[in-house]
This record gives structure tokens, sequence and C-alpha cells, in this order.
């Protein structure tokens, strides 16, 4: 179960607005077979994504299908058995509704796990039940086993489902370090942005915004965080919210503006699969595609884009002049507000607090997580300076940096 747990927090806040889960498999003997989490809403359940790891090493398979609702059906067809006897230990309680994706509970059922370990309660109305689904076909369940540990994993969720989750995000030298400049190396960065791709809303003082002149926007996402706006062209168009990418590199989605001419190119048919291609496809991030017709796609204009999704901003401050050239104001399809009432942040689900000092020193109470990046260096400069006692609830590794969640402990 703690891999389990390891492993999702890895993915705490990207699965937005769905629950970070992990879940680990092991067979008969005890022996690992896979050890996974949800990563986004829309993709695999952790349990689902468990199940497609240990297929494809089973069977040295890659060719399931990315869409999550025809990989369950795949590998209920062609399962084999080879899971009959296996463990899984789940964060949460296996959901039992048929949503985006069927239900993992009779996923777990139907492939013949004699056991499933669960942490946390899903008490939610809607995915609730999945342990009774398991116990009243023959499946032994045990509940809470590293209860408050999962409990944590999971209180990000129940705070945006009972309305707001705001946390803090730092970044940080071993000594303190929060101001000068970047800190962090590119991997943190990158997953900062990933978290800013799936974010409503960030917040920021306005003495930041002022002299760091910050654009705040998820340029740096990547995988399956990274969306592209595609080409429409005088002659043909991208189909409407059709994901074509058989990795999911490539999200994309039509709108009406018109670029350059067609520049290098070249097709690519789907084989069977309507939504798998030539893996040559998803080469390059910045190549965009049309249709032709049902089958085929076309390379079109190549140029630079930034991701379809970034954070609406919350700018503290009682001065409510700024200078619009400060580049988070281009940003298009964003809401900027500025305003001196920090609790507005509450009239948004979630919420990422980025600043330093100033921003810690002012934290309002409702702010009860920190996100701290750690860079491993020291750096001659003044450092932060405040009085909080913090728990950690989990340290993950990046890129040869460290990175933790902590719960601000209440005086």
């Amino acid at each position: 179960m703690n891999l389990a747990i390891n492993e999702a927090w890895k993915y705490q806040i990207l699965t937005y607005p769905n629950p970070a889960v992990g879940c680990v498999i092991v067979d008969k003997f005890g022996k690992i077979l896979a050890i996974k989490a949800h990563q986004k809403a829309g993709l695999a359940h952790a349990e689902l994504s468990a199940v497609i790891s240990a297929f494809e090493a089973k069977f040295k398979d890659t060719s399931l299908p990315k869409n999550p609702s025809k990989a369950y059906e795949y590998i209920l067809a062609n399962h084999d058995g080879f899971l009959n006897g296996a463990k899984a230990f789940v964060t949460l309680e296996p959901c039992s509704h048929h949503g985006k994706t069927p239900p993992c509970a009779n996923l777990l059922n139907k492939l013949g796990f004699s056991e499933v370990i669960i942490g946390s309660y899903d008490n939610t109305d809607a995915a609730s039940g999945g342990g009774k689904l398991l116990q009243k076909n023959g499946v032994k369940v045990k509940f809470g086993i590293l209860k408050e540990r999962c409990d944590e994993l999971l209180a990000p969720f129940l705070a945006w489902q009972s309305g707001n989750f705001s946390f803090l995000k730092l970044g940080m030298s071993l000594n303190g370090v929060v101001s000068g400049g970047v800190i962090t190396g590119l991997g943190a960065r990158v997953l900062v942005h990933k978290i800013r791709s799936v974010l409503p809303l960030l917040a920021i003082g306005g003495n930041t915004v002022r002299i760091d002149r910050p654009t705040l926007d998820s340029r740096l996402a990547n995988g399956i965080y990274k969306t592209y706006d595609a080409v429409k062209t005088d002659e043909n168009e991208c189909k409407i919210g059709e994901l074509v990418c058989s990795d999911y590199e490539t999200n994309i989605r039509a709108f009406d503006e018109k670029y350059p001419s067609k520049v290098n190119k070249k097709n690519y048919k789907t084989d069977s699969n309507s939504q798998k291609i030539d893996s040559s496809f998803c080469q390059t991030n910045d190549t965009f595609y049309k249709t032709h017709n049902a089958n085929t796609f076309e390379v079109a204009d190549t140029y630079k884009t930034h991701s379809t999704h970034n954070p609406d901003v919350f700018i503290y401050s009682r001065q409510k002049e700024f200078d619009k050239t400060i580049p988070l104001f281009s940003i298009a399809k964003r809401k900027v507000i500025i305003g001196d009432d920090i609790k507005f942040v509450r009239s948004y689900p979630l919420c990422m607090f980025e600043g330093g000092q100033n921003l810690l020193a002012n934290l309002p109470e409702f702010v009860e997580y920190v996100l701290i990046f750690f860079a491993p260096n020291f750096l001659n400069l003044a450092n932060l300076s405040a009085n909080l006692k913090l728990k950690l609830l989990n340290l993950c590794e990046i890129d040869g940096e460290f990175y933790g969640w902590f719960k601000i402990v209440k005086k």
C-alpha cells in the first residue's frame, strides 16, 4: 500500500477534478506485477492502468487501445485468466459506477482477483459501493490499510468537492532562498506547468507581479498534459474535439483562426483502431495536422503555440492599476481579477498560490497545504523567514531534485 500511496502523490492535483489514486497488483505468489496511478481526468483509473501494465508485461502486447473503455473491453476479452488469484492494493475504494470508464470493481472481479486491499472508503454518491460489489462476488476485501495516509492523499479531492482547495507553492534552495530568479531545475518547472494546465485559478501578490513581470502560463506542460489548438486551413479542417494521437502526445482541437499555407505534407492513415495512428505522427509538439477524411491526417503548418488551458489569475493587491504589458495579461481565454479580498479565491474549486516571503507571511487561514520544491544548492541571498510548523505528507524526486507536500500544523 505504501508503494501505491507514493505513486499516487506524484499526480496530486494533476488528476483534477478526480482524486489522486494509486494501485499495486501482486500475483498469487506475492510478486509485484504493476505499480500505477490515475494520471489525468479522462484517462484510465489507477486499477485499469495497473491491469494494462501487467497485461502488456505478461503478453508482450502494446497494441491495447488507448481509449480507457476500449482497453477495458479488450482486456476482459483477452486476459486468459492471467490475474486469477492476484491481489490489488488500492488507496481508494474501487469505483462501482459507469462514468467515462466502466467500473473498476467489476474489472477486478471479472479478472479473478482473490483479494482487494483498500485504504480509504469512497463516500461519494456516484462511485461508492465497490467494496460491497467485490464481496458480493466472493472477493476478499480489507478496508482501512494505512488509512490515515490514504485519507491524507484524498483530502484535496474532498476539499474541492466541498467547495475549495487552496495551497501554496514554493521553490527554494536548501538554505531557504526563494527569491533572485529561477531556483529549481527544468523538471520541477515542467511539473509546475503541468499543474497550471489543470488549475482553474492561480493567486499571486501584486508586488510579485510588478517586480517579476510573470507569464504564469503552462507552456512547458508536456505529454498527456499538453493540448493544442489545431490548424484550420482554406481547404481542410481538423475534426473538432477528436483525440487523434495514439500516445496522447497531441490532443488536437479545432478553432477558427487561419494560418499560412501548409508545409511538409505527409499522410498517415489510421489502422483498425480509429483513434490510433502511425507513431511518427507524434514526433514533434510544434507540428499540426488536418483531416482529409475519416482515416487520413496530413502534416500542416509548423509553429510555436501554448497549451490550450491556462489558469485564471487573481492578483492580491489594494492598488488596482497594473502595466498591462506584463505577460500574464496577454494570455488568451484568461480572466485576470485584481482585488484585496483574498477570500475571492474560494469562489473557485481549486487555487494555487505562487509567491515568496510576503505571501507566506500573509497566508490566509484557509490555506492549509504547502507544495515545496527544493533545489540541491545553497544561495548567497536572503533566506525565507517564517514561523510555521509543517507535517510532511509525502516526498518525491524529480530530475535530481526533491519536492514535498506538507500540511500546516495549526497552533
